[in-house]
């Protein structure tokens, strides 16, 4: 399948914690805590969930020194209980002293370039002059030093964390508020850390506006590519918003990106219980054929055609083989498209009429049985080909556990 698809962009691997970005490695699923920092019992209780529901990557606000310090004893009983959870410090206003605070106990440090330097706007105009854009570049080497230093120290990552809405007056101005301002703004920075022999750094360029977050990821990885830069790339629609279409903004950016071969890790980003964001991800990548973390089921929508009620058939059979994480498991109403249409299927279940239907393995018919034995019949076939296991109680494990096969 791999000539049907972009190939994957050449990335570096950087490692955050026991996981590693880019590179050979899978697209890593990660999101965001809600707690409030300074809640250190209720911050390890959500990142233990959410680590749990298959979230590999939690990032966790720290807006102040005193949150920086609470992230630390985060940090400290979340292993203490036995979770080897990789923990990313979120940094914005002024983040400089609480970068390299917090770089102490984390794996990873966010930055804003947007936010890292404060600047109070003067609702200038005019084009900045090269002296002033050298002013302003030496006063984010002046404050961003101690951070590389003290990500150097630890060998820990930096996210360099470009939003939309929060580009730097500067870089508005002799840009625009475009993509472009947004791929500067990151190169900016990445040009200081090379300067200095850091080079741990992923980049993330989003917008809650997925055309834009589109143009500055394409842009991104083509200047990088320009430059000889092989930084792995963060991908997320902010500010998605809620219910359907959160899910269905967040895949359309998302989702075009890694099919275009761009990404390394992604955040769907609810405005609901983070935890909701980590099956959005992980059905993005199945999509994709990225990653395998559960069943694929292959469906027709039904017709005239259709030799039994498809819907509460494809119920029945997927209550009985969900937990067979691996498999391809067609449902299909009729021979008409259905044998086709299955055909990368590994079991198929094909109405035939009369009450019958066939089962397939692959493309080959196995036996035709009464439709009331249908699916006794399916998990027969699966189990005489050895490749049945028993489910686990009622709760399917978690993807990041469960999960048999990775394309890449």
């Amino acid at each position: 399948m791999g000539e049907l698809v972009y190939p994957r962009r050449k990335t570096r691997a950087v490692r955050v914690g026991n996981v590693y970005v880019g590179g050979d490695h899978p697209v890593v699923v990660q999101s965001m805590i809600t707690e409030e920092t300074r809640n250190v019992q209720d911050c390890v209780e959500q990142i233990i969930a959410m680590h749990n529901a298959g979230c590999e990557i939690v990032r966790v606000t720290t807006p102040t020194l005193a949150e920086a310090h609470c992230l630390g004893e985060i940090q400290a009983e979340v292993r203490r209980r036995g979770y080897e959870v990789p923990l990313v410090a979120d940094v914005h206003h002024q983040g400089g002293d609480i970068a390299v605070a917090v770089a102490g106990f984390v794996d990873k440090v966010r930055i804003n370039p947007g936010l890292f330097v404060f600047r109070k706007p003067r609702q200038r105009t005019d084009d900045y002059t090269e002296s002033e854009v050298q002013e302003e570049l030496a006063a984010i080497e002046e404050s961003l030093l101690p951070v590389i230093e003290a990500c150097k120290a630890r060998d820990i990552a930096m996210r360099i964390g470009v939003n939309h809405g929060s580009l730097a007056e500067r870089l508005t101005i002799m840009h625009g508020d475009t993509p472009e301002g947004m791929v500067e703004s990151a190169l900016e920075y990445i040009r200081i850390c090379e300067a200095h022999d850091y080079r741990n750094l992923i980049i993330s360029l989003k917008a809650s506006r997925v055309p834009v977050m589109m143009a500055a990821n394409r842009l991104m990885a083509r200047r990088m590519e320009e430059l000889g830069m092989d930084y792995p790339l963060h991908l997320g629609v902010t500010e998605a918003g809620d219910g359907e279409y959160a899910r269905i903004k967040s895949t359309a950016g998302i989702g075009t990106m890694l099919a275009e071969g761009i990404g390394d890790t992604i955040r769907v980003s609810l405005s609901e219980d983070p935890i909701n964001e980590i099956p959005v991800c992980y059905d993005i990548l199945q999509a994709l054929g990225l990653r395998k973390t559960k069943v694929e089921f292959i469906a027709c929508p039904s017709c005239g055609r259709t030799k039994f009620e498809l819907t509460s058939v494809l119920r029945k059979v997927k209550a009985a083989t969900q937990h067979l994480v691996g498999l391809d498991i067609a449902v299909m109403g009729c021979i008409v498209n259905g044998p086709g249409e299955m055909a990368d299927a590994d079991y198929g279940y094909v109405g035939k009429g009369g009450g019958v239907i066939t089962l397939y393995r692959g493309r080959n018919p196995v036996k035709n049985v009464p439709q009331e034995e249908g699916v006794e019949a399916l998990v027969e076939l699966i189990k005489s080909d050895g490749r049945w296991m028993e489910p686990e109680g009622d709760i399917p494990p978690a993807p990041f556990t469960q999960e048999l096969a990775m394309a890449r």
